[in-house]
C-alpha cells in the first residue's frame, strides 16, 4: 500500500503542481522517488508532528493541497489539537497519511500501534476516513482525494498486500463494495482497511458469507448504510481496532433508532490485545480477531 500511495502521489503531483508533501523524518525507502522528482514540494519537518500539522494547514490555506506522513498513530494523536483546529474546522485539503494501521507494527511495541486511530479521526466533523483493504483501494482512495479536496485521514497497512478486489469504479463515501464470497448470502461481513485480508481465504472456500469492504467513509457519509442493511439478516462488522469508536460503532450509530440496529455484531480487537508485543499475526491470533 505504501509503494501504491507514493506512485499515486507522484502521478496527482504531475497533474497538479499545488501538491505538498510533508514527512515526519521517516518513511525512508518509500519516499525518496516524490522527493528527487519534485524537491520543491517535499519537506522533512522532524520529529515535530504538531509543527507539521500546523505547517501543512498554512500551505493549504494559500490553495494547495497537503499531504502528511508518518507511522501509525504519530501524526493523529501527538497532533489531534492542531489537525481539529487548524485542518479540520477550516474544512482545509489536508491528508493525514497513518502507515501501519493497527498493530502492522506489531513487534515494535504500544507506541506503534494504531487501535484507536478511527475513534479519534472519526469525531473530526469534515473528515473523510479512507482505509483501503489492498493496493487498488489504496489508488482509488487518493483519486476520491484529491478530487474532493477536504480534510481526509488515509489509513495504510505497510507494504505486499495482494490485491482482494478488481473493481475499479469510483469510490462512493458511505458505500460497501463487494469483495467476494456468496452475493445472496443472509449474512455480509463488512470490513474497512486491511482487516478484509483476515477473512478473505475462508470466504471464498465457503458460501457462507458475502465479503464487502468500505474503504471510504466519516461522520457526514452515513446515508447509504441502512439500504445495505436491509439486504442482510446479520451483518459482521470486521475492523484492526478497538470496538469503541471504530468502525462497527459507526456502523451501528449509522443505523441507530432503525429496525436493522439489532442485526449488527461488531468483531474488532479486544481488550487483552491492548499492550501487546509481537507479530501482527500473534497478536491477531491472540485476539480472535478472523474467526468467523
Amino acid at each position: 500500500m505504501r509503494t501504491t500511495f507514493i506512485e499515486s502521489l507522484i502521478s496527482l503531483r504531475r497533474q497538479k503542481n499545488d501538491v505538498f508533501f510533508l514527512v515526519g523524518d521517516l518513511g525512508y525507502s518509500v519516499i525518496e522517488p516524490f522527493q528527487t522528482e519534485f524537491p520543491e514540494s517535499f519537506y522533512n519537518i522532524g520529529i515535530a508532528e504538531q509543527n507539521m500539522a500546523g505547517i501543512a494547514a498554512g500551505i493549504a490555506s494559500e490553495g494547495n493541497q497537503v499531504f502528511i506522513y508518518s507511522i501509525g498513530n504519530f501524526n493523529t494523536f501527538r497532533c489531534a489539537e492542531q489537525i481539529r483546529n487548524d485542518i479540520d474546522y477550516h474544512n482545509l485539503p489536508v491528508c493525514t497519511v497513518s502507515v501501519g494501521g493497527g498493530v502492522a507494527y506489531g513487534n515494535m511495541g504500544y507506541s506503534h500501534h494504531a487501535i484507536q486511530d478511527y475513534a479519534l479521526m472519526r469525531s473530526f466533523p469534515n473528515m473523510l476516513i479512507c482505509a483501503p483493504s489492498c493496493p487498488l483501494e489504496t489508488k482509488l482512495c487518493m483519486d476520491l482525494i484529491a478530487e474532493r479536496r477536504g480534510p481526509a485521514y488515509l489509513r495504510l497497512h505497510k507494504a505486499g498486500e495482494p490485491d482482494i478486489t478488481g473493481c475499479t469504479d469510483p469510490l462512493e463515501p458511505g458505500v460497501p463494495r463487494f469483495i467476494a464470497g456468496n452475493k445472496t448470502s443472509s449474512t455480509a461481513i463488512l470490513a474497512t482497511g486491511f482487516a478484509a485480508q483476515g477473512v478473505i481465504d475462508k470466504v471464498r472456500e465457503s458460501d457462507k458469507y458475502a465479503l464487502f469492504s468500505m474503504p471510504a467513509w466519516g461522520m457526514r457519509f452515513r446515508d447509504h448504510v441502512q439500504s445495505f442493511a436491509s439486504n442482510y439478516l446479520q451483518i459482521i462488522t470486521l475492523e484492526d481496532h478497538l470496538m469503541d469508536g471504530g468502525f462497527g460503532s459507526w456502523i451501528l450509530e449509522s443505523l441507530a433508532g432503525t429496525i436493522h440496529a439489532s442485526k449488527i455484531h461488531i468483531q474488532a480487537l479486544p481488550l487483552e490485545a491492548v499492550g501487546k508485543v509481537g507479530k501482527e499475526s500473534y497478536i491477531h491470533q491472540l485476539s480472535h480477531l478472523f474467526d468467523i
